[in-house]
C-alpha cells in the first residue's frame, strides 16, 4: 500500500519511514502541506496506484493541518489519519468534522499507529475513490433524519450532513435497529472491524461528532457501561 506521511521533522519522518517500510508500506513523504496537496493530486503520479491512507501532522511550517486536512478532502476520498500532540476532545472533534477518519495522541505506540492504519484502510472499498459506494439497501428514514445506504448520503430536514465513512457506518448500524442497545465491544467489531480495545476512546469521539453535526444530541443515547442505542425522533 502507498502511504503519505506529512511530517515536517525530517528525523521523524525517517525513524517511521522505516517501521512502515518493514511492514510493506511504500512511503511517501511530504515536509509541509502544499507538498501534500500536489502529492494527492491525480496526475501527479499518474503511473502509480493512489495512496491508500494520509499520515497528516497537524504543526506543519506553511499551513495549519486542519486546513490541509479540509483541502485533501475535497481532492481525495483516501482515509486520513491525524497524528497530533493536541488530546482534547473538542481538537479531535474538529478534525474529524473537517473529514479525517482517525485521530492519533502523540506520543504514540508503533503497534497502535499500525492497527488504526490498517483499520482504516479496511474501510476503504474498491469504488470510493470514484465515488462509487457499492453498498445496498433502502433509505432509513428516522422523522427528520434520512440515511440513503445506496449512496452513503445523510440529510436532515432536507439539508445534506456530510459524515465521514465511519461516522457513516456508526450511524446506519446504529438506524438499522432503533431502540436497541449496541454495546461497544460490537460496534468497535462492525465498524472497525477490529477487537483492539484502544478504538474505544475513537468510538466515543465519533458519537460526539455525529451528535455534533446532526445537531440532535439526544439521538444517540449513551447506556452507561453497556454502549450506544439509537432514539428515534418523537420516540417515548
Amino acid at each position: 500500500m502507498r502511504l503519505l506521511l506529512v511530517e515536517d521533522d525530517d528525523h521523524v519522518a525517517a525513524a517511521l519511514s522505516a517501521v512502515l517500510a518493514k511492514h510493506g508500506f511504500q512511503v511517501v513523504h511530504a515536509r509541509n502541506g502544499e507538498e501534500a496537496l500536489r502529492a494527492v493530486l491525480p496526475d501527479s503520479h499518474p503511473d502509480k496506484p493512489p495512496f491508500g491512507v494520509v499520515l497528516l501532522d497537524l504543526g506543519l511550517p506553511d499551513q495549519d493541518g486542519y486546513q490541509v486536512c479540509g483541502k485533501l478532502r475535497t481532492l481525495t476520498s483516501t482515509p486520513v489519519i491525524m497524528v497530533t500532540a493536541r488530546s482534547d476532545v473538542r481538537s479531535r472533534i474538529h478534525g474529524l468534522n473537517l473529514g479525517a477518519d482517525d485521530y492519533v495522541v502523540k506520543p504514540y505506540d508503533t503497534g497502535e499507529l499500525l492497527a488504526r492504519i490498517h483499520a482504516v484502510s479496511r474501510r476503504t472499498g474498491p469504488g470510493e475513490e470514484t465515488g462509487q459506494h457499492p453498498v445496498p439497501g433502502d433509505a432509513l428514514r428516522l422523522g427528520p433524519v434520512v440515511i440513503e445506504l445506496s449512496t452513503r448520503q445523510v440529510t436532515v430536514d432536507g439539508s445534506a450532513v456530510p459524515l465521514t465513512r465511519k461516522e457513516f457506518d456508526l450511524l446506519a448500524l446504529l438506524a438499522q435497529r432503533p431502540g436497541v442497545v449496541f454495546r461497544r465491544e460490537q460496534i468497535i467489531s462492525e465498524v472497525w472491524r477490529t477487537s483492539w480495545e484502544g478504538t474505544g476512546r475513537t468510538l466515543e469521539v465519533h458519537v460526539a461528532s455525529l451528535r455534533s453535526k446532526l445537531r440532535m444530541p439526544a439521538l444517540i443515547e449513551t447506556v452507561r457501561g453497556v454502549g450506544y442505542r439509537l432514539v428515534a425522533p418523537g420516540a417515548a
